[in-house]
């Protein structure tokens, strides 16, 4: 039997609703990564490096996809809760609208300042031999930026619209698309780092253009229907509100993610962005449970909150609370026994870079212990259409206090410092997402 947005849950009905949007960020996580294995086994540490270099600058503008998704499948979701199906699909139609003009003028501004950027990322000097495979990888993949960004805004409205399964197949057709063709176009063909920039390209076209194919077609029976669109300008500053936190969140950790490269450079040269893009494949493919999870309950929060049904919005927020902190647990044992196998896999024949990215991942996996908590509370003030309490908890977790640890513990600690940064961080974040907690518990009933 199909669970419904409206139904009741109990924690196996609740982990039942949200494991296809586990499953489909796991999979994102997952292939996002093959990229990573490929260019560093078979392409080398200089082309590594490149993809490490230019992959946060690349990630920006994923940033407005995400944000429309969140914030859009919000005020959906709450739409759908007071019954206005009508006007649902209206402002669905828009935003994806708005998402294919966006981004067609973002991938050519992209394309045009590519160069000078790479070069403000660290390609230059005695590393500016990374610049020419920066601009490649950065190019072929700009090229499929719509589809891109469309992909990561129907991750979200494919869960509101009651099609998580669907969803979940589509990314695991974009991600064998990617698997598949760095293998040949990388592992077989030598192509190297355009073959893996050709694969993604084409697994995000996949990915982007499936579900847009699916939601025009009259085979659609689903909650939303893309259909002509409205033009509501106060409803488009109220998703841009409550997707701003997803939106800083990503802007925040590509230029965390910039921030990192640049320290690591200067401690430990290529060696240190190559362990720095490690991490965050094994970090992302960590965290992508707490968002699959938060991106799966989102719906049904903003569907008991627009139909005012505070008991389920109890129900749901407590069931969460436990569910999370058992994952958290799981996620941390497994990172500190696999951290040398789970390493291994990027490094091949330099034992230097095994060492530094081994040992930095064990020290990095502390901070699972409290992300997940962090994580669903952004979430979850999202799909409460509160916006500012998200990004207040985004901003600080993704952007100042990253800045603030990453700038003064390796003062004292080195580069084990680098590492250990974000635990600082998520405690600290922790405390603010409590005080929210606790402070808007009458006004929602949760």
């Amino acid at each position: 039997m199909q669970i419904k947005l409206s139904d009741h849950f109990t924690a196996k009905k609740l982990l039942r609703f949200t494991l296809p949007s586990m499953v489909m960020m796991i999979f994102t996580s997952i292939y996002g990564m093959v990229d990573g294995y490929f260019v560093s086994n078979y392409a080398g540490e200089a082309p590594f490096a490149a993809l490490n270099l230019i992959f946060p600058f690349l990630m920006v503008f994923s940033a407005i996809g995400f944000m429309i998704g969140a914030g859009g499948s919000a005020l959906v979701a709450k739409t759908l809760g007071e019954g206005n199906k009508d006007r649902a699909d209206k402002l669905f139609s828009m935003l994806i609208c708005l998402i294919v003009i966006g981004g067609g003028i973002l991938a050519v501004v992209g394309v045009v300042f590519l160069k000078p950027i790479a070069i403000l990322l660290g390609a230059t000097g005695e590393n500016a031999v990374l610049l020419p495979y920066c601009i490649q990888y950065g190019q072929i993949n700009l090229l499929a930026l719509v589809p891109f960004m469309l992909q990561c805004t129907f991750q979200s409205f494919l869960v509101t619209a009651e099609r998580p399964k669907l969803g979940l197949k589509i990314v695991l057709l974009a991600g064998f698309t990617n698997m598949i063709g760095d293998a040949v176009l990388v592992g077989v063909c030598g192509l190297g780092l355009v073959g893996a920039a050709l694969a993604t390209a084409a697994s995000q076209v996949v990915g982007g253009l499936t579900p847009l194919f699916y939601f025009l077609s009259k085979k659609n029976n689903s909650l939303l229907k893309l259909r002509k669109p409205c033009f509501d300008l106060p409803a488009i500053g109220k998703v841009v509100t409550n997707g701003f936190s997803e939106f800083l969140s990503n802007i925040s950790m590509s230029v965390v993610g910039i921030v990192y490269n640049l320290i690591l450079l200067d401690i430990e040269g290529q060696d240190g962005v190559n362990a720095y893009g490690i991490m965050m494949y094994l970090g992302f493919f960590c965290l992508s449970v707490f968002f699959g999870y938060s991106m799966g309950t989102s719906p049904i929060v903003g569907f008991h909150f627009g139909a005012q049904n505070r008991e389920e919005l109890r129900n749901v927020r407590r069931i969460s609370f436990r569910i999370v902190v058992a994952m958290s647990l799981i996620i941390v044992a497994i990172s500190e026994i696999f951290s040398g196998f789970l390493n291994g896999i990027f490094v091949g024949e330099y034992p230097k870079l095994y060492k530094l990215a081994t040992d930095g991942f064990r020290l990095y996996a502390l901070n699972f212990l409290l992300a997940g908590f962090n994580v669903y509370a952004s979430a979850f003030f999202t799909a409460l259409n509160n916006g500012m309490v998200s990004a207040v908890i985004s901003f600080f977790r993704t952007l100042v206090l990253q800045l603030l640890f990453v700038f003064l513990l390796p003062l004292w600690l080195g580069v084990s410092g680098v590492w250990l940064a974000s635990l600082g961080v998520e405690f600290c974040t922790l405390l603010i997402s409590s005080f929210f907690y606790i402070k808007n518990q009458k006004r929602y009933g949760y």
